[in-house]
């Protein structure tokens, strides 16, 4: 069986061989749906007004929505001038996510609320580099300036990945899926090592400098990222061809969220090293 990298779907229950619980040789969508309802659930399932089987709409609304909020979110926040939200932010954003991962949530309160603080904590982030390399905090700058670029760059990214998906120009096999969170494990540990010998030398090992190591190793995160968003176009899927309850959109936009938010960072990163050389 395929596993995600992104920690949202990776915990998802799972049973025989199938997504959530669910077996490729249950007869369809309706078995499906009726071997899900015999396993775990996420919490905040409602029986009574969830058996509406999974559709492409339901998981492209609940994305919109929550992508659509950390926007506005961050956008306020640039626009506000209040650049020191970020942190309490993000540490928000932090409870919440690992709050929906471990006991498996799709509640739409907690999820909207962790889209909202991840726009406000990204938003701090960009209104801060666009101030230090141009003008003071809070001004159109920031939105007109890195912020744009980086919106427009994770935009295109997550079109291109969906549109190779669909083609099937790149299959998601369990081969590929090995070597994305095999490569996804090795840019994790350098970042560990950057940042333990930081505290002996100016710069740590180069990897998060600004310089020529920089650029490349933040490309290099961002091709990760990338096809990140392609194991999560294909655990969707898993779910809808399964049969899942329709409130299991909230939880694939989570996921779905927790991927771009890191493919945002990056692209920012890289538009701010850029802008130095």
């Amino acid at each position: 069986m395929r596993t995600s990298s992104n920690p949202a779907f990776r915990n998802l229950p799972t049973g025989r061989g199938g997504y959530a619980g669910f077996d490729d040789r249950i007869g369809g969508a309706a078995g499906g749906a009726a071997a899900y309802r015999q396993t775990s659930q996420p919490t905040g399932y409602d029986r009574a007004t969830n058996d509406r089987p999974l559709t492409v709409d339901d998981v492209v609304t609940k994305t919109a929505i929550t992508a659509g909020l950390a926007l506005v979110a961050g956008v306020l926040t640039v626009l506000s001038g209040q650049l020191w939200l970020a942190l309490p932010a993000f540490i928000v954003g932090l409870v919440i996510s690992l709050i929906v991962i471990f006991k498996q949530s799709s509640n739409p309160a907690l999820i909207i609320t962790y889209s909202i603080a991840e726009g406000i904590a990204l938003g701090g982030i960009t209104g801060a580099l666009e101030s230090y390399g141009s003008t003071g905090s809070g001004q159109l700058g920031g939105l007109a300036g890195i912020g744009f670029q980086a919106v427009v760059g994770t935009f295109g990214v997550f079109i291109g990945m969906l549109v190779v998906y669909k083609t099937g120009a790149v299959k998601v096999t369990p081969r590929l899926t090995k070597m994305i969170i095999g490569a996804m494990f090795g840019v994790i540990g350098l970042m560990l090592i950057n940042f333990v010998v930081s505290f002996f030398t100016t710069g740590g090992i180069g990897i998060r400098s600004g310089g020529p190591l920089a650029i490349i190793f933040s490309i290099v995160v961002i091709g990760i990222a990338a096809f990140t968003l392609l194991l999560d176009f294909d655990m969707a899927d898993k779910a809808i061809r399964a049969g899942a309850p329709a409130r299991m959109s909230w939880y694939i936009a989570f996921g779905m969220m927790t991927t771009l938010v890191w493919l945002y960072l990056e692209i920012l990163r890289l538009l701010s090293y850029m802008r130095q050389n």
